[in-house]
């Protein structure tokens, strides 16, 4: 999403609606934060779909934890990058975006369960680019339409330069055998990286501060609940989102294959319901955004939807709660 402002210009970072199967995406410190050895995850996005379908944005990462035999039990080391492209107004403006994160996490105590504490970093790399070709000026009305081959009348109209930038968090983790809560809050862009289309020096990308929490437990020995919540505050823009949904588990042998239902509420945007499968070591999840902003009286209504994938190294751990997005 990109943003002028008279007298200065941002740019922003896109959202999901299911955040929380985007975990490199919320926070460096939940890198290798998983009940398992690797994560793989892909994301998709198509927002507003209609003519133009103006906003698409995928993500795929993955993370691992790394080094096991030469660290200590209570320790986990790990390593992981994102890949992101945004694609808007029928690609007029594109971005690609990668992240290479590196975390560490210990054991603080073990009484009554398993508090830990994670802090992880990121390194970013991004590029943005507009098609000033492909747009249309008032200098290129030729009385029943357009010559987009005619000069713009805009000088020192130029691509985005790519830019470098970094991010930091920290998480905090307790687990029992029925029950886990996970905190963290995290700073992306901590250098506000310079952002070019004019030659202006106040167009920067503003630093994004952002907490989350989750919590899993079991309801009975057939049905858990998951629920989560984030805050996410970029320039002047902030929203935060709120949910969570029930597992149902769907075969004898427990937790091999789980249905979930549930619904988030993203502030003053739209109500998310949502459906997830885990098969194993698989992981689907779908949601529509029903939107309750002012753009639901539009008269083409905004229609997004959003696909996650997440496939996991091994089963999950025994005596550890299900999380679907661990």
């Amino acid at each position: 999403m990109w943003i002028l402002i008279p007298g200065f210009a941002c740019a922003q970072d896109p959202s999901f609606s299911q955040f929380f199967s985007s975990p490199l995406n919320i926070n460096p410190g939940l890198t290798a934060n998983i009940n398992s050895k690797w994560r793989l995850v892909t994301n998709f996005r198509d927002q507003w779909i209609g003519p133009a379908s103006p906003y698409a944005t995928g993500t795929v990462s993955f993370d691992s934890k790394i080094m096991k035999d030469k660290l200590p039990e209570t320790s986990v080391l790990g390593l992981g990058g994102m890949l992101m492209y945004d694609y808007a107004q029928a690609g007029i403006h594109r971005s690609i975006y990668g992240s290479l994160n590196v975390s560490y996490n210990i054991t603080l105590s073990d009484y009554s369960g398993d508090h830990r504490l994670g802090i992880g970093v990121g390194g970013i790399a991004a590029s943005k680019r507009i098609e000033f070709h492909r747009l249309i000026y008032p200098e290129q009305f030729v009385g029943n339409g357009f010559n987009t081959s005619l000069p713009t009348g805009e000088a020192a109209l130029s691509n985005m330069k790519p830019y470098i930038s970094s991010s930091a968090g920290a998480t905090y983790s307790y687990t029992n055998d029925r029950s886990n809560f996970d905190m963290g809050v995290a700073v992306f862009h901590l250098n506000q990286p310079k952002q070019t289309v004019l030659d202006d020096p106040n167009k920067y990308l503003a630093m994004r501060k952002v907490v989350h929490a989750n919590f899993e437990t079991y309801l009975n020995d057939a049905v858990l609940i998951n629920t989560n919540g984030i805050y996410q505050e970029q320039s002047k823009a902030s929203y935060f989102s709120v949910g969570g949904a029930l597992g149902f588990f769907i075969n004898e042998t427990g937790e091999d294959q789980i249905l979930y239902t549930g619904v988030w509420y993203w502030s003053k945007n739209a109500i998310i319901p949502y459906v997830g499968l885990k098969y194993k070591n698989m992981q689907f999840g779908v949601t529509y955004d029903i939107t309750v902003s002012k753009l639901s009286e539009a008269e083409q209504k905004p229609k997004t939807f959003e696909l996650s994938f997440i496939i996991r190294g091994d089963d999950h751990k025994d005596g550890v709660i299900w999380c679907p997005w661990k």
